[in-house]
């Protein structure tokens, strides 16, 4: 039996579903330490996905009632192109859901979600050890070439 995806944007009551896979996700990074993403953080960035004035957006996944995955992109503009570009942030599967197919959906939806915005231009990082998801990304996308630098103040 084949299964059945849902991919649609977050809504308010997502939110005790979309917890733990933020979570998840935030400590596959490292992000999530006790000190590396403040509480402050994730009510912000959820309170984003919900207000028209902001570029942050949200999609999930659901295998019949279970969030399997999500994905968080934003519209910036570019000094490059007149139209938004598109940056997916933040892309995440359960691991016991890995290798269904899931990722490729949410970065199918977030690749018509740039196309009705207008841009053409979608594009995301990952981490240079993440080899598992680069087999994907290498069959649905063409490496930049470029290297991410970062600087805090």
């Amino acid at each position: 039996m084949t299964e059945t995806y849902i991919v649609r944007p977050i809504r308010p009551e997502d939110y005790q579903n979309w917890r733990p896979l933020w979570d998840a996700y935030n400590a596959f990074y490292g992000r999530k330490d006790g000190t590396a993403l403040p509480e402050s953080v994730t009510d912000m960035t959820w309170a984003r996905f919900f207000d028209a004035a902001e570029p942050v957006h949200a999609l999930v996944c659901l295998s019949g009632s279970e969030m399997v995955g999500l994905a968080h992109y934003l519209f910036h503009r570019s000094t490059s192109a007149i139209e938004p570009s598109c940056y997916l942030q933040d892309l995440f599967t359960v691991p016991a859901w890995r290798g269904q197919g899931i990722a490729r959906r949410l970065i199918s939806a977030v690749s018509e979600a740039a196309q009705a915005a207008g841009t053409a231009r979608l594009y995301w990082h990952t981490h240079m050890n993440n080899r598992t998801a680069q087999k994907l990304y290498d069959k649905v996308a063409e490496r930049s070439g470029f290297i991410v630098y970062r600087k805090t103040s």
